[in-house]
């Protein structure tokens, strides 16, 4: 057997933090490495594989496809792609009719970024503080950790920061420049925590007085994660623009752009080579027939209460606080998280941080019961044993 650790060291350029672990194959909610232990999957690809690992809907539908047509630029009108920009309307919230689709969440935000200013004609954003946005450089402005920016300084300028759930503060920094409003239903990389439906609605009031666009970073909570197909619904208002990706294709690297009537862009004023190729196409028809067949969303609402319940029950002083909205939950500690993702994948549990302290949860929607039941022992057992 080849020391796969070995080969990506010494060819990947080091960008990712590691760990000792090479995923070979996965199915459903769990994933397998290459000794042949078997782990329940709570990263799920950072949220991507939201109908689980290997879904058959998804693998019959590229197989089709791959076997018809591979790519097709957006030059040219394609069949699998108009179905569905189609099928992307009749889901999307209210008044959000039209979509430019890409390749991945950061491409999403940054194509928003733009239309943002062509179609209000100002250049200025207001985003969250802990917002997380990505990592390329119009949508690492966006975001607000430092850390991430510090090595790419200076950044894109006009991005101005406000506290998230704080209306009279956004309010406040608000100007004649401010094209968009940027801001995520629950902060995700910034700790789990879910917005409020007062603030939300305010701040569509808002844009709506002031000409500013709002956009909604879906990237992590869309396509049923919170209980809802797009975290947004659960605030009874529609944005302009919503952002989304991950769990778009179901696995296949997928983003999009989803506008409102507000949103006018040139032609030829943006594009994108692999964005809408028709093999990402097929997976996301797949992946979203899946999750409205199976009600994915009832089923990321019903599950995300039963493991809110079950983790709030355990009884450690370790923990600070535990929240979340669906299947995006977050558990704080008073301490360092990374010992404790370290001695959970030893348990057979693979886990997510968010910020320093938060233990983050993102398992697939199709998890059962069973594996619930399993993922709460083991952090039972990490976080009240001593360590």
């Amino acid at each position: 057997m080849k020391d796969y650790k070995n080969l990506e060291d010494t060819y990947g350029l080091g960008i990712y933090p590691k760990r000792d672990i090479v995923i070979v194959r996965g199915k459903g909610a769990r994933v397998v490495d290459d000794s042949g232990n078997e782990y329940i999957d709570c990263v799920a690809g950072h949220g991507v594989a939201g109908v689980g690992h290997c879904n058959e809907q998804v693998i019959r539908a590229v197989t089709r496809q791959a076997e018809q047509l591979i790519t097709c630029p957006g030059t040219f009108y394609n069949d699998t792609r108009a179905r569905l920009l189609e099928r992307l309307a009749e889901i999307a919230p209210g008044g959000l009719t039209r979509a430019f689709l890409c390749n991945s969440g950061a491409e999403a935000v940054e194509a928003a970024i733009k239309f943002a200013r062509v179609s209000t004609g100002k250049s200025g954003f207001i985003c969250a503080m802990k917002g997380f946005h990505g990592r390329t450089m119009g949508a690492l402005s966006a975001t607000f950790n430092p850390k991430y920016k510090k090595d790419f300084l200076p950044m894109v300028p006009g991005f101005l920061f406000a506290p998230f759930n704080n209306f009279t503060r956004l309010r406040e920094i608000v100007n004649e420049n401010t094209a968009g409003i940027i801001l995520e239903p629950v902060q995700g990389e910034g700790g789990v925590f879910p917005g409020n439906r007062d603030y939300f609605q305010r701040v569509r009031e808002l844009c709506d007085q002031k000409n500013i666009l709002l956009i909604v970073d879906e990237v992590q909570t869309g396509f049923c994660r919170t209980g809802r197909m797009f975290g947004i619904e659960h605030f009874d208002i529609g944005p302009d623009i919503l952002c989304a990706a991950k769990a778009m294709a179901g696995g296949l690297p997928m983003g999009a752009v989803l506008c409102g009537e507000k949103i006018r862009v040139p032609m030829g004023s943006h594009g994108s080579t692999f964005g809408g190729n028709p093999l990402s196409c097929a997976a996301a028809l797949a992946a979203i027939g899946f999750m409205t067949e199976n009600r994915l969303a009832e089923q990321a609402a019903e599950k995300g209460n039963y493991l809110l319940k079950k983790l709030m029950e355990i009884n450690s002083d370790r923990i600070r606080d535990v929240r979340g909205l669906g299947l995006m939950v977050g558990i704080e500690l008073k301490e360092k998280v990374k010992p404790y993702i370290s001695a959970l994948m030893e348990e057979g549990i693979l886990t997510l941080p968010a910020g320093s302290t938060v233990l983050r949860l993102l398992p697939p929607l199709t998890i059962d019961y069973h594996d619930l039941d399993t993922v709460v022992e083991k952090i039972q057992k990490v976080l009240t044993g001593r360590r």
